[in-house]
């Protein structure tokens, strides 16, 4: 597919679902409460930018994402390495990793404010919570997945333990890495959100909720949105610029 192709059928994609989106909400089948239009959610994001402080929410949410999310890959990323890399490492911690991931991040609310309180450190906890457990497996699997080939040629120029993860290992899961770190990115602003919602007076989730007891449900849909483009294309241009061999022309 040549990158017109490419570039006509995104374009369809994001189009004919703001297409529809605008055709349901002109035909005032649902009332505007309940379905707000693109032009009323556009309006709503200027009157928040302009009169409410949609800049300072959105800094104190991005704070708090990249923050727990930025300690989650700290540790995730060496942690994942060594359990792709080494089986005795991979039999220590896999296994308990595997079950806590399960357990819903959201369950360990209670107990967050509990042992630490409301303020930041807590909302902190949770996205660290939420994306640490599973950050850390899929970053081992990101690596297990290196063609073999590769380590076996490195082992017969005889290269170390070490050189073979820091020369092919990291290097050949860069690209899956950096898918890794993009969705669990996604997850990050889940789980702040729902932490906004339970204990907080400022940034994005605490902004939706308010609006939701007003019935605004056009700056619902505009805190929604934003969230959505905040991080993900920012990541999608990060991959794009890192990896350039991977979006040549096929």
């Amino acid at each position: 597919m040549g990158q017109r192709q490419y570039w006509m059928l995104a374009a369809a994609g994001l189009l004919i679902p703001f297409a529809s989106w605008w055709l349901l909400a002109s035909s005032e089948v649902i009332p505007k409460v309940f379905m707000p239009g693109p032009q009323d959610v556009w309006m709503r994001a200027l009157s928040w930018l302009y009169e409410d402080g949609l800049a300072a929410d959105a800094l104190i949410s991005i704070t708090r994402v990249f923050v727990g999310w930025g300690l989650s890959l700290l540790i995730a990323l060496p942690l994942g390495l060594m359990i792709g890399t080494y089986r005795p490492v991979q039999a220590l911690l896999e296994p308990l990793t595997d079950f806590i991931r399960y357990m819903p991040a959201v369950a360990f609310i209670p107990l967050v404010m509990l042992w630490i309180g409301i303020d930041e450190p807590s909302k902190i906890a949770i996205i660290f919570i939420g994306t640490f457990f599973q950050m850390v497996l899929m970053m081992a699997e990101d690596v297990r997945r290196v063609p073999a080939a590769q380590i076996e040629s490195a082992q017969t120029l005889g290269a170390s333990r070490s050189e073979i993860v820091n020369l092919v290992l990291l290097p050949s899961a860069k690209p899956a890495l950096l898918d890794t770190m993009r969705v669990t990115m996604g997850w990050a602003w889940t789980y702040l959100v729902v932490a906004e919602l339970v204990a907080a007076n400022s940034g994005l989730g605490y902004s939706i909720l308010k609006a939701q007891r007003f019935l605004q449900t056009d700056k619902i849909f505009a805190g929604i949105i934003i969230i959505g483009l905040i991080t993900d294309q920012l990541f999608r241009l990060v991959h794009r610029r890192a990896f350039p061999w991977m979006y040549r022309k096929s």
